[in-house]
């Protein structure tokens, strides 16, 4: 009988969690649109094979190649056009758009949410430069199904869905990070119902570059008679070409030098009267923008947790060969402490955005109210603490490499070098932690954390003091926040933090109900890695120590 660890792969612990933790069979057959657990594997292994097969190889030279600007064009490695090609083939892109929107076909294959959260992870575990295009591209349709008028879905979505164009969000400037009131971006009306964007954007995520022809650009931007602040802010959509095929008065004015994601283009854009339609209602774009965004941030969670499995990956399979007093190092205790820590943490992570994903689908197929309030309380929580889990995990396959880890050919430093704009981009994971404690926590009173805690207790009696602890915190949140909202944003981040790894140890503790040979890594979570929780927790009712430190 063989004693091998039991070590799954990413795909087959997606499918696990899809079909055995999460039910989503059982939801799609309630919703009317039933897909099995034979066709979620299907689809999850074909999209294990597109990114071992296509992406997986061309990783690092993609890397060492990066994204290259000349004379205002920019070219992504060659190899990328070969890979896009394979992904718009696939029809990935469309996977979880809708088939049609007010009549239109938009080619969108309707599946759930959660099932492109899975594929996304493998995409990203795959090459995360590459993967940024689709998730952009899959934003910008979330935006334009919910608030682009009929005329503008039937020209953009379908081109969109296939993949035929990109999309990106255009929000940044030079002095408009997070504080979105201070974009400065015109747009002038042009007399025959369209509209003209001036202004300078920055960190734009495949503005410009040479996958495909055209590329839709989602644009924050103010009108002349816009009132002050984030209410005076609207949103416009501009081609890169016009319709003649001549292009638009838009331009990449170069490209940043970066720690990673070296092969993703992360652009400055200069809009000098480029012709645009406005998306949505006059100084109302920052609802329409924030669809784009809340996608994006379980999609940047993702990231998150695939750059831990990368890190896993590469980590596992040099300990296996690594021979240091006279036994392969993974047979060290301290060695296998940091690869269970990379796996276990991977999988809490994997498994917590899938339930955000199924949550949303319950939301959008059942009309759940209950879901929708989950879905919102997960989003920061797992925007944040599987990114930040993410750098952690890479850090931790440098560690195992030991000295080959800071050296670039074995991998495990580029896996550190992407993960660590996950924690930055799409909302830094301090405002993530703001967002939970300052709105999502208040909606309604704490209840939607409270069931989740219930939850999480009942699992397994394990996370009874991580969750009692972490119910006090929730009720001192409440009553904090409420007379003050800096001794709240104070404690925010180790809050947060807390309820990540006391809700990643429910989702193992799950795991470990639904199969016994998950067991061992839900034991190694809930007694090495969970008391964690209860020491973030313990830093909350210290808010006045960082307080004091501000500056008068």
């Amino acid at each position: 009988m063989s004693t091998a660890p039991f070590a799954p792969t990413p795909a087959e612990d997606l499918v696990f969690g899809l079909t055995r933790v999460l039910d989503l069979p059982g939801l799609t057959a309630a919703a009317g649109t039933p897909l099995g657990a034979e066709d979620i594997a299907a689809i999850i292994g074909e999209a294990d094979r597109f990114a071992r097969e296509v992406l997986w190889p061309n990783a690092q030279a993609a890397d060492r190649h990066g994204a290259v600007y000349e004379n205002g064009v920019v070219r992504t490695p060659p190899f990328y056009q070969e890979a896009y090609r394979a992904w718009i083939a696939g029809g990935w892109q469309g996977l979880a758009a809708p088939a049609e929107v007010n009549g239109v076909p938009t080619g969108g294959q309707d599946l759930p949410k959660a099932l492109w959260m899975a594929v996304s992870e493998l995409v990203t575990t795959g090459d995360m430069s590459f993967s940024l295009c689709p998730l952009l591209t899959a934003g910008a349709v979330e935006a334009l199904v919910r608030f682009a008028s009929p005329e503008q879905q039937r020209a953009w979505l379908p081109k969109l869905v296939s993949g035929e164009w990109t999309g990106t969000m255009c929000l940044t400037e030079p002095q408009a990070g997070s504080d979105l009131s201070l974009v400065r971006t015109r747009a002038e009306p042009d007399g025959q119902g369209r509209y003209r964007i001036t202004g300078q954007k920055i960190f734009i995520t495949f503005g410009e570059h040479d996958l495909v022809p055209d590329t839709l650009h989602l644009i924050l931007a103010r009108l002349p008679d816009a009132p002050p602040g984030t209410r005076g802010i609207s949103l416009f959509a501009a081609p890169k070409r016009l319709p003649d095929g001549s292009r638009n008065a838009l331009r990449c004015g170069g490209i940043e030098r970066k720690m990673g994601i070296h092969a993703a283009p992360t652009c400055v854009m200069l809009f000098e009267g480029a012709e645009a339609e406005m998306v949505g209602e006059p100084n109302r774009g920052l609802n329409a923008m924030f669809a784009m965004m809340n996608a994006a941030r379980l999609g940047v969670g993702v990231e998150g947790v695939a750059q831990g499995a990368r890190a896993l990956a590469l980590a596992e399979a040099y300990a296996a060969e690594r021979i240091q007093g006279g036994r392969p190092i993974a047979r060290h205790p301290d060695v296998a402490r940091m690869l269970a820590e990379i796996r276990a943490v991977t999988l809490a992570g994997r498994l917590l955005a899938l339930e955000a994903g199924l949550a949303l689908d319950r939301a959008r197929l059942l009309k759940d109210a209950g879901a929708e309030a989950r879905v919102a309380l997960l989003t920061p929580i797992v925007k944040a603490w599987c990114t930040d889990r993410g750098v952690d995990c890479a850090s931790l396959g440098v560690q195992v490499h030991g000295g080959m880890g800071f050296v670039e050919d074995t991998g495990a430093a580029q896996v550190l070098r992407d993960a660590r704009i996950a924690p930055i981009y799409e909302g830094t994971n301090g405002i993530q932690a703001m967002d939970l404690v300052g709105r999502k926590l208040f909606r309604d009173g704490g209840a939607a954390m409270r069931g989740l805690i219930a939850e999480a207790r009942a699992a397994d009696p394990r996370l009874g003091p991580a969750a009692a602890a972490l119910e006090r915190a929730t009720a001192w949140m409440l009553e904090h926040g409420a007379a003050d909202a800096d001794t709240a944003q104070a404690s925010a981040a180790a809050y947060l933090d807390a309820a990540g790894w006391t809700l990643g140890g429910w989702m193992l503790a799950r795991a470990a109900a639904a199969d016994a040979r998950y067991a061992p890594l839900a034991a190694f979570y809930l007694r090495r890695l969970l008391p964690r929780a209860e020491a973030r927790l313990a830093e909350i009712e210290a808010a006045e120590a960082v307080l004091a430190l501000l500056p008068a």
